[in-house]
């Protein structure tokens, strides 16, 4: 059996270095190409990336809600809606052309760097990015327990995970960023090839820095913002983040410290699509997991078409 991959670029209209990589490649690129793959390609939104803009109507990335897909169809849905729909009955499981696996690929303004996005506890999610981190470094966000953020891409395939690469500016193609970008997706399709063939040998302890919140700029009466993000906290994306240090600063200097709880970090600190949802930067707790061989065994069984 081979396995279906697909690879999306552009699940954000402004985040233009994913999809602009898959457009000059092609369906056929050699790179994209392994022996016991099918990897397939598309633009996440495309309607939002003729405009350059993050959405038409609603994120896409989170309208891939059980209620949203199953909600039955009427021309007054939302465009966003009605895509994620579209890649659902095209290459979901069930689809016309199925996949098993989703690669979402994105970049991120904040300047923390590139890493990998889970949603929840899979087995085949933890094997898949334990293994990549294993090999390339990449620290994970464990996204989960979060009633306002629903709704992902990943999680309506069986296997799913993000690819965040950054900082650039949203718009902005980078010669940078697009070689990162194809760095780390050529790293998970090789892997992908390798765990078709068997389970991986997972070596070390999976470290991830699972979410915990996020925190909104002070706002006034009005709801508008009455200072923004402390310098120290721009550039500092997977550090700790201490009680009493320097979390926001008024416009006459005037230092607001974080009053939250210990052992906690920042990550997409002051990205700018995050302002509309009143997120300035989200917490995360640093966990160290033991690997466990069942991971390996789920995702190896997924790309075979094991049934257990």
């Amino acid at each position: 059996m081979v396995a279906s991959v697909l690879v999306v670029g552009g699940t954000h209209g402004n985040e233009c270095n994913a999809p602009w990589l898959l457009q000059q490649w092609g369906p056929s690129f050699a790179a994209l190409q392994r022996p016991r793959l099918k990897v397939q390609t598309a633009l996440g939104n495309p309607r939002a990336l003729q405009c350059c803009r993050r959405y038409i109507d609603r994120d896409l990335n989170r309208s891939f809600r059980g209620d949203l897909l199953q909600a039955q169809p009427s021309p007054a849905d939302q465009w966003e809606v009605q895509r994620a729909r579209e890649l659902v009955q095209s290459f979901g499981p069930q689809g016309t052309k199925p996949c098993q696996v989703v690669i979402d690929l994105h970049s991120t303004t904040a300047a923390m760097g590139n890493s990998l996005v889970v949603y929840g506890r899979r087995p085949a999610d933890l094997a898949l990015a334990a293994a990549c981190q294993e090999r390339l470094g990449l620290p994970i966000y464990q996204h989960e327990h979060d009633p306002d953020q629903t709704g992902f891409m990943a999680e309506a395939w069986p296997c799913g995970l993000v690819l965040e690469v950054g900082p650039v500016p949203q718009g902005v193609i980078s010669p940078v960023i697009c070689q990162q970008t194809q760095l780390g997706l050529e790293t998970l399709l090789d892997l992908l090839d390798e765990a078709s063939q068997g389970p991986l040998q997972l070596r070390s302890p999976l470290r991830v820095h699972r979410h915990s919140g996020s925190l909104d700029l002070p706002r006034d009466s009005s709801g508008q913002p009455t200072a923004c993000l402390h310098p120290a906290r721009l550039k500092s994306d997977w550090t700790p983040l201490k009680p009493g240090a320097p979390l926001f600063q008024q416009g006459d200097g005037t230092v607001i410290p974080f009053s939250g709880e210990p052992d906690q970090v920042t990550v997409f600190s002051n990205e700018a699509a995050y302002q509309e949802k009143h997120i300035a930067t989200s917490l995360a707790r640093r966990v160290s997991i033991p690997c466990d061989p069942s991971w390996s065994r789920a995702l190896s069984d997924l790309l075979q078409g094991v049934d257990r």
